[in-house]
């Protein structure tokens, strides 16, 4: 049998929690002892293949799919969450996406709203319809998923995705004010060059990444678990006194 945790028979949302950071994130929620929702947006195999990890492991899980950016899938998305789990002690926010590459000098209105939309407006969404479930334990947490690029502005071509990864930065020193009476803590994380993930598969060369790694202090790449386990500290100190901070997972290239 395996050793109890502080997250065991704690119940956890994930958003995009079916691949890369999530992915990650999810497995090691399960391996706590976590009973998890499991948001996905197009990865339904993997997705379910996390519930049947889940369920092989002791605990409940159920997998939803749902557009964020919508609010009518939000609400869905809390009402099926709540209906599984019994309710939501913890809420990990990190559904997100750089989209493309574009200078300033390219970019659209409507590239601009939607990579606000997919990377903060979802955000709030989420938190918005969660929180009064999360108010009616004594001790909740949220943990969001920022970014290296919302410290230090991104490569070339991350303008709206780092203006919106350092807004995170502020929502969450917000949103902890403001939810703090209510017992809930609110938290985030932001990784830097983190390879093996679809996120830089598709958005950062090899060249770029060998590049970025020549600059960090302990001279790899992180990984996926290099995120989780940093979550998953965070998620668990539910009851603790950290709130309205960021953790930089970077290998110490920037410290702020």
């Amino acid at each position: 049998m395996k050793q109890k945790t502080k997250l065991t028979g704690k119940n956890v949302l994930i958003t995009a929690g079916a691949q890369g950071i999530g992915e990650s994130i999810t497995k090691h929620f399960i391996n706590s002892g976590a009973h998890v929702a499991i948001h996905y947006f197009s990865s339904a195999d993997a997705a379910n293949q996390l519930v049947n990890y889940a369920n092989n492991n002791g605990v409940n899980a159920v997998a939803i799919s749902g557009d964020l950016t919508k609010e009518t899938d939000v609400n869905a998305l809390m009402e099926k969450t709540v209906k599984a789990l019994g309710g939501i002690d913890i809420l990990i926010n990190n559904a997100g996406s750089l989209v493309a590459r574009k200078m300033l000098s390219e970019m659209e209105t409507d590239f601009w709203n939607k990579v606000m939309d997919i990377n903060l407006t979802s955000m709030m969404l989420v938190t918005r319809a969660a929180a009064p479930y999360l108010a009616k334990n004594d001790h909740s947490s949220i943990v969001n998923l920022a970014s290296l690029a919302g410290r230090k502005g991104g490569h070339p071509g991350s303008l709206a995705y780092a203006t919106s990864k350092g807004a995170i930065l502020t929502y969450t020193r917000a949103l902890s004010t403001e939810l703090g009476p209510q017992g809930i803590r609110v938290n985030a994380v932001a990784p830097g060059l983190i390879l093996g993930t679809s996120f830089h598969n598709t958005h950062t060369t090899k060249e770029s990444a060998a590049a970025t790694i020549t600059g960090i202090p302990i001279q790899r790449a992180g990984n996926a678990d290099d995120v989780a386990r940093a979550v998953i500290y965070l998620a668990s100190e539910y009851d603790g006194f950290i709130t309205g901070a960021t953790l930089d997972i970077n290998g110490g290239v920037y410290n702020m």
